[in-house]
């Protein structure tokens, strides 16, 4: 028997096995629905209605991986299979793909850029991955405040190192962040082969002295250089913001994921808070960039109000 002859045998066993699937759908009976959509691609791998209807059904039973397998296969053939795409993209989001899910609504609105659906869905997942990626953020400076706040006492050091940071009341490796060079060495009996000893010490847990300044007021500090910046409380009085509204959560304001996270990190509960910070203060916060500050201040200008502005 000839390969033609067996493909086209095939293929009408398919057809058959398609056939009897979405009889099966129609009178829901999901199970003998998948079995015959199974049959069907056993008979034909390229039969895309079957896998496509099959991907929907895994779906519904919660097996994400085989249904992603499925659509992944329809949607990496042309023409662009957009309701594929659409749901491989629903899928990716259900399981914290943000990045891929980007991709098949990317690839959507590329070939029809007026997609509602997609343009929806889209919106969800930017959301989505920036409020993951600033999450993520957030647990890489939590580990970071750890290696931190670990005491100078855990490491070797000479011991003319250990009692010149002891006098000079160093005593974790955050300290140290807030040190410059120069401090170091203006202090007694600290020269140069104790700075190297420390410098190599930072060095090994990717810091560096000076990383970090404490401002003049002595409050807390504004941490640079890819730290997370510190929480610090508001440096004014909030009495140019009418009561009624400087009491008021800044949940209130309609703001993007981004926006609200990092006003979280910056300690910042409400109104009255937000309108005491300046521009420069806000956009210190890592992450926080000059999008989410127009925001910010559209928000207060519908109240009335506005970022407190620097003295001249």
């Amino acid at each position: 028997m000839s390969e033609l002859t067996v493909s086209s045998i095939n293929e009408r066993a398919a057809e058959e096995y398609f056939k009897k699937g979405q009889d099966a759908e129609t009178q829901a009976l999901h199970e003998r629905a998948v079995e015959f959509y199974e049959r069907t691609l056993n008979e034909n791998p390229d039969h895309e209605s079957a896998a496509f209807r099959l991907a929907l059904l895994y779906d519904r039973r919660a097996e994400d991986a085989k249904a992603i397998e499925l659509l992944e296969r329809i949607s990496t053939s042309a023409p662009v299979h957009i309701n594929a795409l659409i749901n491989l993209a629903i899928l990716y989001e259900d399981n914290n793909h943000y990045d891929e899910a980007h991709r098949c609504l990317d690839a959507v609105l590329r070939t029809d850029p007026n997609h509602q659906r997609a343009r929806l869905y889209m919106k969800d997942v930017e959301s989505a991955r920036s409020q993951y990626y600033d999450e993520d953020a957030e647990r890489r400076g939590d580990r970071r405040d750890a290696i931190l706040n670990i005491p100078i006492s855990d490491f070797e050091l000479s011991v003319r190192s250990r009692n010149c940071l002891k006098k000079m009341n160093l005593r974790s490796l955050g300290d140290l962040l807030r040190t410059s060079e120069a401090e170091l060495l203006s202090y007694k009996n600290f020269g140069e082969t104790s700075l190297n000893e420390i410098k190599a010490l930072l060095a090994s847990k990717g810091l560096r002295l000076g990383q970090a300044a404490e401002d003049k007021s002595g409050a807390a500090a504004a941490v640079a250089g890819g730290l997370p910046g510190a929480i610090r409380k508001p440096s004014v009085a909030t009495g140019n913001v009418p009561a009624e509204l400087g009491g008021k959560s800044v949940a209130d304001l309609e703001l993007s994921v981004r926006s609200r996270k990092a006003l979280q990190r910056l300690n910042i509960a409400t109104i009255g808070e937000l309108a005491s910070r300046t521009e420069a203060e806000l956009l210190g916060c890592k992450n926080f960039g000059q999008t989410s500050l127009n925001e910010i201040k559209q928000q207060l200008t519908t109240m009335g109000l506005g970022l407190r502005k620097l003295e001249e």
